[in-house]
């Protein structure tokens, strides 16, 4: 993800950008949005498109509007899917990026 066009968050833009492991279907991963991130799982995988479904994230830190969250992930069969594709700039879907291997969640509070 290209810093500034893509992603406001330099976390965001160097996760999207490092090398990932051979997706395969039931792996973690991290939606990358312009500041927050979703966990999901990949649930279809081709040679050119990585298919994942967003997780239920629950929140379990009392820390409030803060940058420091913690969260517990479980398969969410009714979450939203993204289609990734395979780009030279790496998995991209929309404007979003792809972390393969790590489930993370993470709200920016302010936006």
């Amino acid at each position: 993800m290209n810093l500034g066009t893509e992603t406001g968050s330099v976390f965001n833009h160097l996760m999207s950008n490092g090398k990932q492991p051979e997706p395969k279907v039931g792996d973690g991963a991290t939606v990358l949005m312009w500041t927050d991130r979703k966990a999901a799982t990949i649930i279809k995988v081709t040679p050119k498109t990585i298919t994942v479904r967003l997780d239920k994230a629950t929140r379990t830190d009392t820390n409030g509007m803060s940058e420091s969250q913690s969260y517990t992930y479980e398969a969410d069969p009714e979450g939203q899917e993204f289609v990734f594709r395979l780009t030279k700039k790496g998995w991209r879907s929309e404007g979003r990026g792809l972390l393969i291997g790590h489930r993370q969640q993470y709200h920016d509070f302010s936006f």
